[in-house]
This record gives structure tokens, C-alpha cells and sequence, in this order.
């Protein structure tokens, strides 16, 4: 039989799950079900002498306001809205038109070829923005009506936009893997030293797709045979248009991983570089810096107003003993340490299809972290790992937010069914990768261990 506070902590999670679906914001959410069990427990302690663990009185909400004042005054968080505005701006700064004219003009002409453009800037993108949202959006008003003309199918199409554009989120500067170190712990830039082969792994196992797929299924896409014959203008053209994104990788990545700057000052380094992108191409202006400043902010308050509903959940867990119930839960599974990595990451699939990454961030990873290391797993590995299973949830309906980029800049000749169709081959390849770093550690170890020597 369960205690009152386990009984207690079922209630709140099953709360948060079946109020995420009445489509009130999920900062609220988490905020409001804080406030009201921990009022429902002290009354219940104080009244009628319920044992609710360490949930007892008032001062609760005093550790809430203490938790809350240090997120906000955390230094690593600081590099969130700078990333932000990063990748913002270079999404105005012209860029990746420049990149998709010169890639189309190389690679159009081969079949399959356009697909490999598309992933290919997405790699760069990701490597060079990390905002999923407007990689999705950018990559779809590019490349998605130039498919189409090359008798691309629709489902294919649209499969290839919608994972090129979800590498952001994984290969660094990645957003997500900035909140995973908040929540373990963890240096910054170990985990974005270790995801580093992993992401360009799974966006080189895209291309792989892309190009088998191509040649292999007729009617999935056709090669242009309007291009000039490729010259050495042409190839030089290509090169430049990548020097700029490349030189942004290698101002922030760079800086990190030699130990230069650290994640927050990288991502200044990074907002300054895109801003003379943006005004080296001509595409900067007052309203322009408006936009993309206002655009930050409402990102980044986002972002933060869940940060703290989630951090007050966290301190009303763990004061219940939640952290503890949900280990004694994992650990009496019946399975080798690995067997419950496995179930870990199989709940955070799962989870994918109904909540977004970064709910699951914020209270999955922190309950499931401590179990892990307990275990003796490396954290740095098994956060890489959760953030690949992760990545799935942006391309599994039916929360699946990619999706709902993609739908709502394509043309209208392409239904949600064929988008639907088109990712499922992505999937299964994300769950590849996952098999793939589960099996050889060293995929995310061997770079941090080269680091430190």
C-alpha cells in the first residue's frame, strides 16, 4: 500500500497530466497545482493529523520564493535569451536564402539532391540557431515549394523539412541541453561536447535516408535538368555561402570547447556575430532589431514563467518525498541497471507524444537523473541520450510541434495526413540514433574525454 504523501504525489502528477489538456498555459498549470496541494497538505497535517512527509506548514511557500530567486539569478539561464536573439536574427539576416539558392543550384541537378540541401542547412541552422520553430518555418518556405515542383512527394517532402529542422534542438548551442545541465547539475559544455557527434551522426543518418530513398523508390523525387552545367564559380559561391554560418559555429562552439568563454559569454559572442550577419547582408534595420528584441523577450519569458511554475512543482515533489517515492518505483522494476535506462527513456517517449520537451525537462529529468547516477551510469551520456528520445516528441503527433510549424507554411496541397506519413521513417531513425548511443557510450564520452585530456 501506498503512504499519504505517495498517494499525495500520484495526485499531483495525474493532475498536471489530465489539466494539460484543457489547453491552459502550462506555467499556470504547474503554478496553480503547487499552490493548491500544498495548501490541501498543511491543512490536512495541521487538522487532521495526516502525515504528509515534510509538507507540514507555512514556510513552504518562503523555500518556493528562495528557489525561484535563485533560477532567476542563475548565470547559466542568462545564455537563453541571448541564444534566442541569436538565432532569431540569423533567421532574418539572410543567410539561409543564400544558402538554398547555391545549394539548389549544386545539388538540384542529382536525384535526391535538394533533400541533402535541405538537411544539410539544417545541420548549419542547428548548429548555428538552435530555435526549432523558426528552423521549421524557414527551411519549409524555402525548400518545400522548389520540392514540389521537382515531383518530390509530399509526404517525402515534408518528412525531411520537419527533421532537419528538429536538429536544433540537439546539436549545440541547443536551448534544451542548456536546461538539462541547470536541472543535473552539469557543466554546460560537456553536454554540448557530447552531443555534438550524436546530432551531426543523426542528421548525416537523415541524408543517408534521403539519398536510399532517392534512389531506390521511384516517384519520391526527381532531379532538375534546367541547371547549368556546375562550374567552379559555382562551387566557390556555394563555399562562401557557407563561410558565414560556419564562422558563427566556430566563434561560439569554438570559444566553448577550447575554454575560451564560457556557454553564457559564447552566446553573446553568438547574438553579436548574427546582428553583423543580419547587417552585412543588408538586412538590418530598426524594425528588424524590433522585432527579433520583442520576439526574444516573449520567447524567453515564456520559457522563464515555466521555469518557475515547474521550479515551485519541484519544491512541493520533493518536500512530499517524491524524488524518493519515484526512485524506490524504478528501482524495484525487475530489470538490470540498463533494463531501467531503457524503461526511462521508453516513459520519455511516450511522454513525447503529450507533453512538450520542455515540461518533460523541467520534471521528468530531474526526478530520473539522481536514479541513473545512483545506478553508476555517467549523467553526461544519459542526458544526451534523454535529449535524443526527446527529440522525437516534436515530430510525434499529436503534440508534435514541428507538425504544427510545418502545417502552417506549407501549401495547401499538402494535408496533416501526408506530413504525418512523411515523418514516420525520421522517427524510427531517431529511435536508431538512440539505440545506436545507448550501445556505444563513446559516441558522447570520446569528445569531453579528448577535452579533458
Amino acid at each position: 500500500m501506498f503512504e499519504v504523501n505517495e498517494i499525495i504525489v500520484i495526485a499531483m502528477l495525474s493532475s498536471f497530466i489530465l489539466l494539460i489538456f484543457t489547453g491552459y498555459p502550462v506555467a499556470w498549470i504547474l503554478a496553480g497545482i503547487s499552490v493548491l496541494f500544498s495548501v490541501g497538505s498543511i491543512l490536512a497535517y495541521q487538522y487532521f493529523d495526516v502525515d504528509t512527509y515534510f509538507l507540514t506548514d507555512w514556510r513552504i511557500f518562503g523555500v518556493m520564493v528562495q528557489r525561484i530567486f535563485s533560477q532567476m539569478s542563475n548565470w547559466v539561464l542568462v545564455a537563453l535569451p541571448m541564444f534566442i536573439f541569436m538565432g532569431l536574427m540569423l533567421e532574418r539576416s539572410g543567410v539561409a536564402e543564400r544558402l538554398m539558392n547555391n545549394f539548389v543550384n549544386l545539388f538540384g541537378r542529382f536525384r535526391g539532391g535538394l533533400g541533402v540541401a535541405v538537411i544539410t542547412i539544417g545541420i548549419l541552422l542547428a548548429a548555428s540557431t538552435g530555435i526549432v520553430g523558426a528552423s521549421v518555418v524557414l527551411l519549409a518556405m524555402l525548400s518545400i515549394p522548389a520540392m514540389l515542383e521537382q515531383k518530390y512527394s509530399p509526404a517525402f517532402a515534408s518528412g525531411i523539412v520537419a527533421s532537419a529542422g528538429t536538429l536544433g534542438i540537439l546539436i549545440p548551442p541547443s536551448i534544451m541541453l542548456i536546461i538539462m545541465a541547470d536541472q543535473l547539475s552539469l557543466a554546460v559544455g560537456d553536454l554540448f561536447m557530447g552531443a555534438l557527434i550524436p546530432g551531426v551522426m543523426l542528421g548525416l543518418m537523415y541524408i543517408a535516408y534521403v539519398i536510399l530513398v532517392s534512389i531506390f523508390v521511384p516517384g519520391m523525387s526527381k532531379p532538375r535538368d534546367d541547371l547549368p552545367p556546375i562550374t567552379w564559380p559555382m562551387v566557390r559561391a556555394t563555399l562562401w555561402a557557407v563561410v558565414p554560418p560556419l564562422g558563427l559555429i566556430l566563434a561560439v562552439l569554438g570559444t566553448i570547447f577550447l575554454g575560451i568563454a564560457t556557454p553564457t559569454e559564447a552566446a553573446g559572442v553568438g547574438a553579436l556575430g548574427a546582428t553583423l550577419l543580419a547587417w552585412m547582408n543588408g538586412k538590418l534595420n530598426y524594425e528588424v532589431l524590433k522585432d527579433v528584441s520583442r520576439k526574444t523577450t516573449l520567447t524567453t519569458a515564456f520559457v522563464f514563467g515555466i521555469f518557475l511554475g515547474a521550479t515551485a512543482f519541484a519544491v512541493v515533489m520533493r518536500s512530499l518525498g517524491g524524488d524518493e517515492f519515484i526512485g524506490s518505483l524504478l528501482k524495484g522494476i525487475p530489470f538490470s541497471p540498463e533494463g531501467i535506462v531503457v524503461v526511462i527513456l521508453l516513459i520519455t517517449f511516450v511522454a513525447g507524444f503529450f507533453l512538450d520537451w520542455l515540461e518533460i525537462s523541467l520534471i521528468l529529468l530531474p526526478l530520473v537523473g539522481p536514479v541513473v547516477s545512483a545506478l553508476g551510469f555517467d549523467l553526461t551520456w544519459f542526458v544526451v541520450l534523454f535529449a535524443l528520445a526527446l527529440q522525437t516528441s516534436f515530430l510525434t503527433p499529436p503534440v508534435g510541434f514541428s507538425l504544427f510549424y510545418l502545417k502552417g507554411v506549407v501549401p495547401p496541397q499538402i494535408k496533416t495526413t501526408d506530413i504525418y506519413k512523411g515523418v514516420i521513417p525520421f522517427i524510427l531513425i531517431q529511435l536508431l540514433a538512440v539505440t545506436m548511443v545507448f550501445f556505444w557510450k563513446d559516441l558522447v564520452l570520446w569528445l569531453p574525454g579528448v577535452r579533458y585530456g
